[in-house]
């Protein structure tokens, strides 16, 4: 049975429930169609043997991700910190680095090499405008190379290219060689610097929200009420000047305005009568999901921390080349409840890990975390993965990104409106793209284009 309402959302998604109950509370009659039967997107939560819950999709926040943060308190939840004391673990280009604080201890050449680089890059993520980066100086030229040919101009040292490969992977999912550099440089703008995207103190990585992350998406679900639709993948959107409907299988929604929510790539996947625009279209052909399986193994207790490690741990050499110790709000050092590692394959680890049997990728992860942290982490009491290439309704992790040439052909189309259509998700944001902040500020900049004072 058709049905009509003010505005439709698709997705329910961080930004898609944000823009639904901010619309909502402004008065607008709304419903959120969203395909899985589950809300949250790309957070998602379970529990592990021995209790305790975790997270197999985006699960982190930082200090200055101020409307995330906000979110969280006005929902009522809590946030705790990641876990950091310890000797960190750094395996570059051959050479181990056990140490304490932000820096490995690498060779000097090499350590002169990566505060180059960085301050450089940083420079120049900092001159790109986050409203409309295609604007910035030298966008042509930045635009026109791949990120890995900018580090190849600007590291001096095969180590410090490698660094920065690695770095790459963590924060994209991809390789250097796959997106644009201006897309790196707004992407790291948007972040206020490369630090505040890799640390973990003070950075991107600094807390965790009790119960797990998806929890926020579950609250303003629960607000939301039967106005949330799962199950509900939609299929096709007939619009025009004076609304659209929406479709999903045989039932369809009219409303006045639609949201959709959910990664390019999958909008681009909706049929649309008429056709879009063929900017917009040629925009989302150009950007791809990073892709990356997350991988939670968990233990009797967090041995790694009796030892004097943190849990953090990063190689060039190794597939698992991210490792954070991810052990359950309330577990402890002295036997009161498990411990967790949690580690990424990603970009083409995650092409090579997602083409390996289920046993032998599991063995590899096992060798190289016994490598970090020894022995002991070859005998987990649980172990859990996510590829999220695999998910339909997702198709990739953690974000979209712009290859070359992308964002000065195409980029004004990213969040311009069309007709009654709108565009929310994290790779619309002007602050932390690709993050729940990122999500949070496109949601209400969608409520505020539909009428929602800002």
């Amino acid at each position: 049975m058709d049905s009509s309402v003010d505005v439709v959302v698709v997705g329910a998604g961080v930004a898609g429930l944000v823009a639904a109950r901010e619309l909502t509370r402004a008065g607008h009659d709304v419903r959120v169609l969203e395909a899985r039967d589950r809300v949250g997107g790309r957070l998602q939560g379970t529990t592990i043997a021995g209790g305790g819950s975790i997270e197999v999709g985006g699960q982190w926040v930082g200090p200055t991700q101020h409307h995330v943060l906000a979110l969280i308190r006005e929902l009522g939840l809590q946030t705790f910190p990641t876990h950091v004391a310890g000797r960190h673990i750094a395996e570059l280009g051959g050479a181990r680095s056990d140490y304490s604080g932000r820096i490995p201890r690498f060779d000097p050449a090499t350590l002169v090499d990566i505060a180059q680089t960085q301050w450089r890059l940083d420079r120049m993520a900092a001159r790109v405008p986050l409203e409309d980066p295609w604007r910035a100086p030298g966008a042509d030229r930045l635009d026109s190379q791949t990120f890995d040919t900018w580090l190849r101009r600007t590291a001096r040292t095969p180590r410090g290219r490698t660094f920065f490969r690695l770095i790459t992977e963590a924060v994209f999912s991809t390789g250097p060689e796959d997106l644009s550099a201006l897309w790196a440089g707004f992407y790291i703008g948007a972040a206020g610097g490369l630090d505040a995207l890799i640390d973990t103190a003070g950075g991107a990585q600094q807390d965790r929200v009790v119960g797990g992350a998806q929890t926020i998406a579950i609250e303003m679900a629960r607000e939301l009420g039967d106005r949330v639709v799962l199950g509900s993948p939609v299929t096709g959107i007939e619009w025009d000047v004076a609304g659209a409907r929406v479709r999903t299988g045989a039932r369809a929604v009219s409303a006045r305005h639609v949201v959709i929510a959910v990664p390019p790539p999958l909008a681009s996947r909706i049929r649309y009568s008429p056709g879009l625009p063929g900017d917009r279209d040629q925009l989302v052909q150009r950007m791809p999901m990073g892709r990356v399986i997350k991988i939670n193994v968990a233990y009797p207790e967090p041995f790694w921390r009796a030892d004097g490690w943190s849990g953090q741990a990063n190689s060039d050499a190794r597939p698992l080349g991210t490792v954070f110790d991810n052990t359950p709000h309330g577990s402890t050092s002295d036997g009161g409840g498990p411990g967790v590692l949690v580690g990424f394959l990603e970009g083409r680890h995650a092409d090579r890990g997602s083409r390996m049997t289920a046993a032998d990728r599991r063995a590899q992860v096992l060798e190289d975390l016994a490598g970090y942290f020894g022995p002991r982490a070859r005998s987990p009491v649980d172990y859990v993965e996510l590829d999220w290439a695999e998910e339909e309704y997702s198709r990739g992790c953690y974000g979209a990104f712009a290859t070359p040439g992308t964002l000065t052909r195409f980029g004004p189309h990213l969040r311009r409106e069309i007709g009654p259509i709108h565009w929310a998700g994290t790779e619309t944001a002007t602050r932390w793209a690709g993050y729940m902040d990122g999500a949070v500020e496109s949601g209400r900049r969608v409520a505020g284009e539909i009428g929602v004072p800002g």
